[in-house]
């Protein structure tokens, strides 16, 4: 290692890196916190959401031991860290999957037949080693340069977050005032080695600890006293640390403020960086979930009809005026109906609510409406339309000159 405390990054020790283990946790858990049901394509077009083992799996409970959130937020802080994820599917006697089981990735060889079939040899906690056929494994990989097995991105980082846990382990030994010199004490003259005991012990017990500050201090024999202040170079690690926090950001794509940095966040563009983590960071990962879990846990045969994927429309909701006045707009403009608005806000349907509205001045380009031609060429205006003023002429508006004496 490049530092002489011998730091040891691995997948597991990069934790120990604050940076990290914020940037793994708002990931893995804002994935694991999604729902996921599963829904049935529909001819020509469409979709429904359907009941299916497989969306209890996936969205209640994979194994006996384990909730669905768990399984997720595993499955994440494996790929992020390992670069994979791997989960033995088990089948009851019928053929039908059971069960999801995790197994830490570091326990998991990528092997192939003589005939260059994938299987995968799991490495118990025994020592014993088991084979795994290729279709009883859910592997989801993550950036890779085969289409097999994922990078580690600690593996690749490895720099960045060692440089990371060494700055938060000088800093602990800073402020632990391991050998950072608070203050010094001169005198004029030689002192004995009575004389400097008994000073030493009357400086430690009178004025060294956090309780004991800003105490006065007396001095004798023309001894002075001056503090020390931090030195630049001692200093200079609290912008290695932030720069640190930025560079970790950098490499899980997480906006700085959600690891707690707000020095360059504000209320104007706070929610923007929110939308753009769910874009560019949340997105992807769910892109690359979903079509495993489609290809490996649906048969051929329903992969035809089924399909599962995340919901994000809550993480993209906003404030409650925006996020109304955007139905708003979605109702009148004839493109959202009432059930389905009420279906974003997690409400139940009402009856009716699945009719859309056409607004009045809108229509086909080309095809007349069905009150006349409202837009001829003729100069003629409006000559199919109903409206206030033909109302006044048969009501008799004397203005209109269509009244009766």
């Amino acid at each position: 290692m490049p530092y002489g405390n011998e730091i040891a990054v691995t997948e597991a020790t990069s934790m120990r890196s604050t940076a990290v283990m914020a940037s793994v946790r708002v990931i893995a858990e804002t994935v694991a916190s999604l729902p996921k049901p599963v829904y049935q394509r529909l001819k020509p077009r469409g979709k429904r959401r359907v009941s299916h083992s497989i969306g209890d799996l996936i969205g209640k409970s994979p194994n006996p031991y384990m909730t669905a959130f768990t399984f997720w937020e595993t499955l994440m802080s494996h790929i992020m860290l390992w670069g994979n994820f791997y989960a033995e599917i088990e089948y009851d006697s019928a053929g039908s999957i059971t069960a999801l089981w995790p197994i830490p990735p570091h326990r998991v060889e990528h092997r192939e037949t003589a005939d260059g079939d994938p299987y995968f040899r799991l490495t118990l906690k025994s020592g014993k080693q088991k084979d795994i056929p290729f279709y009883a494994m859910l592997h989801v990989p993550g950036l890779s340069f085969d289409g097999r097995k994922g990078l580690s991105v600690i593996g690749w980082a490895r720099q960045a977050v060692e440089v990371a846990i060494a700055t938060e382990n000088f800093a602990a030994e800073f402020f632990k005032n391991g050998t950072n010199v608070g203050a010094v004490v001169t005198t004029p003259s030689t002192l004995s080695d009575g004389a400097f005991d008994r000073l030493s012990k009357s400086l430690h017990s009178s004025y060294s600890g956090l309780g004991k500050a800003h105490k006065l201090m007396l001095l004798e024999e023309g001894m002075t006293f001056s503090k020390n202040t931090i030195p630049p170079n001692d200093a200079q690690f609290l912008e290695t640390r932030k720069f640190q926090t930025l560079e970790i950001a950098r490499i899980f794509r997480v906006p700085p403020h959600m690891l707690g940095d707000l020095e360059r966040a504000t209320f104007s563009n706070i929610e923007q960086q929110g939308i753009d983590f769910v874009t560019h960071t949340i997105r992807p990962w769910l892109v690359r979930i979903e079509q495993t879990v489609n290809m490996r846990l649906f048969g051929q045969d329903e992969q035809k009809k089924l399909f599962t994927e995340f919901l994000v429309e809550g993480l993209l909701r906003g404030e409650t005026k925006a996020r109304y006045e955007a139905y708003n707009i979605a109702r009148n403009g004839g493109w959202l109906s009432v059930n389905e608005i009420r279906e974003l806000e997690n409400l139940n349907p009402i009856e009716g609510g699945d009719e859309y509205l056409r607004p009045l001045n809108m229509a086909e380009v080309g095809k007349p409406s069905e009150g006349g031609d409202n837009n001829n060429d003729n100069g003629q205006g409006n000559k199919g339309a109903t409206g206030p003023l033909d109302a006044g002429n048969q009501a008799g508006d004397p203005e209109s000159g269509g009244g009766t004496d």
